[in-house]
């Protein structure tokens, strides 16, 4: 397991604490000038439970994988949250936000793995 994929697995558990869901994995290394190699979107209900992830993302990044986002964005309003860890991206947001910006279908050409949810 690379790094990348190490710090995925933890974000994912991070997400998953909190009971975010939807969630989605953009495998964008295949595609010339992207930002990042990887995009991990979920959502939560409220702009509550989005900072809650948010916390909990945090945590199991740096217990886990021994990361600390580069920066974290969106906190102000919590209806759309970025986290930059470089190589990978977090997007956590609000139902309606993530329809209206559509990340998935912005990048087609990303390869995407829907994460099960959790019973």
């Amino acid at each position: 397991m690379n790094n990348s994929e190490e710090l995925i697995e933890q974000i994912i558990k991070g997400i998953q604490e909190k009971k975010g869901y939807r969630i989605v994995i953009a495998d964008l290394s295949d595609i010339e000038d992207t930002i990042c190699n990887y995009f991990v979107i979920c959502q939560g209900n409220s702009p509550t439970q989005l900072m809650a992830i948010t916390d909990s993302v945090k945590d199991t990044a740096r217990e886990g994988a021994g990361q600390k986002p580069i920066a974290t964005i969106g906190l102000q309003n919590a209806q759309w949250v970025a986290m930059d860890y470089g190589d990978v991206l977090v997007h956590i947001f609000l139902p309606e936000i993530r329809e209206f910006y559509d990340l998935e279908h912005l990048w087609a050409d990303a390869k995407l793995e829907q994460v099960p949810e959790l019973d």
